[in-house]
């Protein structure tokens, strides 16, 4: 899951954070799957708005998803996101 937002403070680019609850797994597992999307995420960052405010929100199928799939997911996610966040906000 990725939440997308425009930053108020200026910055020299995107910040990205990631949560990684226990539901995900052990500490092990954890620490592998932040690793893995942190390497994704980094290749992806010139592509995101330099305003950009993102949180990546692993689940649990994350832990046994490959690195290749997971890199889908996340496409996937920010796609999802990005048009979400063009939307009108509703009153």
């Amino acid at each position: 899951m990725v939440h997308l937002a425009t930053r108020t403070d200026p910055g020299p680019g995107p910040v990205v954070g990631l949560v990684v609850s226990k539901s995900i797994g052990n500490a092990v597992t954890r620490n592998k799957v932040k690793r893995r999307l942190r390497a994704l995420v980094r290749v992806r960052l010139n592509s995101m708005p330099a305003d950009a405010g993102v949180v990546v929100r692993a689940l649990a199928p994350a832990a046994t998803r490959a690195y290749a799939d997971l890199g889908a997911d996340l496409d996937v996610a920010l796609e999802t996101a990005a048009r979400r966040s063009r939307r009108p906000v509703r009153a």
